[in-house]
């Protein structure tokens, strides 16, 4: 009877004093600590950004020399790379065989010529005397016969020359234009094909253009600055080389007449001075053209952004200092900065330092408790 009256007294015992521990281990852990952010104040402002496109650089004008005759190159007349004027001699093919053909259809033109006189010589003779019936009908037609192959043999021979002469033109190659001329892809001696074989490629070199490809939605926006004819020094087109952009600013040059079915696109052409020759025809460069067009626009640090399956969320700041994660739809970057179509609206306070330490309803600290305001482009 002692042995269980004692174990009546040591159960409620046991029960006080893990209750008691209990209460001192919940003290101890108490709330997580609030974490330490920097916070901005969303407001708006007007937008000043660069819309960016892939550009190749094109020139103006452009040709790839062939020959017109067939034969073996005998001269070439510039350096590789050189600057060349329109009419410029570039390249002989067999000159020397096309001026000996030549000279040979002209003596036998001159053969022709003077059979094609003696033929009319008789001609007359012949019909003189067939008015005092002195001579055979036959021999008169046989005049008039000779005298109008001498004539198809003339014409034969004019002929001749033309399509000789014509050769002789086509076996020197002439600059076409004012411009560059490239790597000769031909040396003397080598055996060229009328029509086929590329001699080299002359092309323009200042101005240049260089073609992009704009959605179709805007087209309207490209046609005002095409009308509005914007000054050179005020305009909005430049291209970039990764960082480095070209001095000179350029000009829309045209719009193309339509729009790709297949892709939704139109090409347009700009056109920049290039007089230090720094563009090169084939160089891939971005376009950038200036978009004032986002007026009060949300601009926010990116460095705010936190990305989840291919969304992008903000931190909010709300009551007691507990965030919430908001969805956003971002704009265009603008350096350090993004504009924020749609998700914020003005006087939202944001977390833009110390994101990557913080989850849904996490507890901040605020140093100082106050909030800086975003820089104004």
């Amino acid at each position: 009877m002692n042995l269980k009256r004692h174990y009546i007294y040591f159960i409620p015992v046991f029960l006080f004093l893990i209750s008691s521990c209990s209460d001192k281990k919940s003290q101890q852990q108490g709330p997580p600590p609030a974490t330490p952010v920097t916070v901005q104040v969303v407001t708006s402002t007007n937008a000043v950004f660069d819309d960016e496109y892939p550009g190749t650089i094109t020139a103006l004008n452009e040709i790839k020399l062939t020959s017109q005759v067939s034969g073996y190159v005998t001269g070439i007349y510039f350096k590789d790379g050189d600057k060349v004027h329109k009419g410029q001699k570039l390249y002989s093919i067999d000159a020397e065989i096309y001026n000996a053909n030549y000279q040979q259809a002209l003596a036998n033109l001159q053969v022709q010529e003077s059979n094609l006189i003696k033929s009319q010589k008789d001609a007359a003779r012949y019909h003189e005397l067939d008015k005092h019936d002195a001579i055979a009908k036959q021999q008169v037609d046989y005049a008039d016969a000779a005298l109008q192959v001498a004539k198809n043999q003339v014409d034969a021979a004019k002929a001749n020359v033309a399509g000789i002469q014509s050769n002789v033109k086509f076996s020197s190659i002439y600059a076409p234009f004012n411009g560059t001329i490239g790597i000769s892809q031909v040396k003397k001696g080598t055996s060229v094909v009328a029509g086929q074989t590329i001699l080299n490629t002359v092309s323009t070199d200042n101005p240049v253009a260089v073609d992009f490809t704009v959605d179709q939605k805007n087209i309207y926006h490209f046609i005002q600055l095409e009308q509005k004819g914007i000054n050179k020094k005020d305009s909005i087109f430049t291209i970039a080389f990764g960082d480095d952009i070209y001095p000179n600013p350029g000009n829309i040059s045209l719009i193309d007449r339509a729009v790709d079915p297949q892709t939704g696109t139109i090409k347009v052409r700009l056109i920049f001075p290039n007089d230090k020759s720094l563009l090169k025809p084939g160089m891939n460069t971005t376009v950038r053209v200036k978009n004032t067009a986002s007026k009060n626009a949300t601009i926010i640090p990116y460095k705010a952004v936190t990305e989840q399956l291919g969304e992008f969320f903000v931190y909010v700041v709300g009551d007691s200092n507990k965030v919430t994660q908001q969805k956003v739809q971002l704009g265009n970057q603008i350096g350090d900065n993004v504009i924020v179509k749609q998700g914020l609206n003005d006087g939202e306070k944001i977390v833009v330092q110390g994101v990557q330490n913080l989850h849904e309803g996490s507890v901040i600290m605020i140093p100082s408790q106050q909030a800086t305001a975003p820089n104004k482009k």
